[in-house]
């Protein structure tokens, strides 16, 4: 066999991937293509991924530095991390430093919008600071022994104040005759976040420390400028405070989404977490799954919520309306109403939609699956309305017909809230379209039936099941822990964990065995 390494690209090369499928070397990517150059393939759909010899090596030095730093933060003791904690929420409290978030965060929204890029995820306000701030706390608090949630947190100390860092689960201890086994939580290591532009999640990131791990991070570009003055603001002032390094929570400089793709393909990671959803989600996903590095992730997301004939019409209403406040991952992407119901409970729907958009730009965009248009109001296929999208406002229909095959498509809207209607036979039929079709991810049935209820439980396929609202699914809001990523079942379930990822869950376990006797044997 011969190895070695790939300087160069000829056009008109197959590559191989999937096992049985292959892709072709273009004239482009063959001329750009340079020594010191990466290539990664997109396992889904065959694209070729290149990634520029600089973004390789800048990457790889973020991440030799979060190697290095894990020996010191796995040891720290409770103290010095949660001076870290206090120090990082103080620093976004001052408004001195805020300003200066503000300052980039306008001109990195001010970009975004002149590209005709969406910016509803990318400015700050005033109540995005009072979460972050919150949230760091709250890691504080857990540290602590105290503040909401702790009890449930499963975060203990392996030892006193100044013994190793803190470990997210219980210790378990199996006592036999002579001998006794601990099972003892113990840190992960360095662990990679990619997210798009939602400077928030910077500050989820870094309680990754609060289980003795360390993080490298990859902003998109629209928020780089954002994320580099929390970092130089109010991140690196804490580690400092801390007394731990720079290499333990670190921040690619690095625009290109290439570096997406290095980061992910780095086999040191002990675990990667794509944050958001979409096509470059599932992408990175990808990536890492393809290097063998674990993932986090959910590619699409996109909540579904049934009504079935014993629905009550204001539970229904309230759940439509409270579900598209703004569009996140756990927003009402599909509704599916029972037929039985459906000339009843369809217009409570689209007035419902039409409250949650009056909100914000005025009337809800509608696709209806074919078959289950002659349910809509007469008119609503003629109606055109203004659509507030990121590149402007465009005029488009009320509602147009959508083939059931696209069911699993995800509205990504930017002010006019835009979802799905399918009527179905009963419960059953609309479980059987969301496993079929939907991202796995979150579910909800409005129903007055103990037993529905029940059955649709056992029956969706969903790490998420409801029976209201679907935007509660969130770590802070649902567990009363800091959240650092949600997870879907589109590749599957999860191994020992739920979908929302916290502190507790970046861990693994040693085995510790002591000996009574010099002569214990098998």
């Amino acid at each position: 066999m011969t190895t070695g390494a790939l300087e160069s690209l000829t056009a008109g090369t197959l590559v191989p991937f999937g096992g049985d499928r292959f892709t072709v070397v273009d004239d482009a990517l063959a001329a750009a293509f340079a020594p010191g150059d990466a290539l990664h393939v997109d396992p889904a759909t065959g694209q070729l991924l290149h990634v520029p010899g600089e973004v390789r090596r800048v990457v790889t030095e973020q991440v030799d530095a979060a190697v290095a730093a894990f020996e010191t933060v796995r040891a720290a003791p409770r103290s010095r991390l949660r001076t870290f904690f206090t120090a990082f929420a103080d620093a976004l409290a001052d408004d001195a430093v805020w300003s200066g978030i503000e300052a980039a965060n306008a001109a990195d929204v001010e970009r975004a919008h002149d590209a005709g890029r969406s910016t509803t995820r990318l400015a700050v306000t005033p109540r995005m600071r009072e979460d972050m701030v919150a949230g760091l706390r709250e890691w504080d608090a857990i540290l602590g022994g105290g503040g909401a949630g702790a009890d449930d947190a499963g975060i203990a100390a392996s030892g006193d104040d100044d013994g190793g860092a803190p470990l997210g689960g219980d210790v378990q201890l199996v006592r036999h005759d002579g001998w006794e086994v601990e099972v003892v939580p113990a840190p992960l290591g360095v662990v990679a976040f990619v997210f798009e532009g939602r400077p928030n999640v910077f500050a989820d990131a870094a309680g990754v420390l609060a289980t003795g791990n360390t993080a490298v991070l990859r902003i998109g570009g629209d928020a780089l400028g954002t994320a580099e003055a929390i970092r130089d603001g109010a991140l690196r002032p804490a580690l400092a405070a801390a007394g731990l390094p720079e290499g333990a929570v670190s921040l690619l400089p690095v625009r290109d989404r290439s570096a997406g793709w290095a980061l992910f393909s780095d086999a040191r990671l002990a675990l990667a977490v794509a944050r958001g959803s979409g096509p470059a989600v599932t992408q990175l996903s990808g990536v890492a799954r393809s290097a063998g590095v674990p993932v986090s992730a959910h590619g699409t997301g996109g909540a579904w919520l049934v009504a079935d004939a014993t629905a009550d019409v204001e539970r229904f209403a309230g759940a439509v309306r409270h579900s598209l406040d703004r569009k996140v991952c756990n927003t009402l992407n599909v509704a599916a109403v029972v037929a039985e119901r459906a000339a009843e409970l369809v217009p409570v729907l689209l007035a419902a939609a039409d409250e949650a958009a009056a909100a914000r730009s005025g009337t809800a965009r509608v696709h209806v699956v074919a078959g289950s248009e002659r349910w809509l109001p007469a008119g609503e296929l003629d109606r055109r309305i203004e659509v507030h999208r990121a590149d402007g406002v465009h005029t488009e229909p009320r509602a147009s017909l959508l083939p059931e095959a696209e069911l699993g498509t995800e509205w990504e809207w930017e002010d006019t809230p835009e979802l799905t209607l399918v009527v179905v036979d009963d419960v059953a039929d609309a479980v059987a379209l969301f496993n079929r079709h939907s991202p796995h991810f979150v579910a909800s049935l409005i129903s007055s039936d103990a037993a529905a209820h029940a059955d649709f439980r056992d029956a969706v396929d969903a790490p998420f099941v409801g029976d209201g609202f679907t935007r509660w699914v969130d770590g802070q809001y649902a567990l009363a822990q800091p959240e650092l990523g949600l997870s879907n079942w589109e590749h599957g379930r999860l191994l020992a964990r739920a979908g929302i990822l916290t502190g507790a869950d970046l861990t693994t376990r040693r085995v510790f065995a002591h000996h009574d006797s010099a002569h214990q044997h098998r």
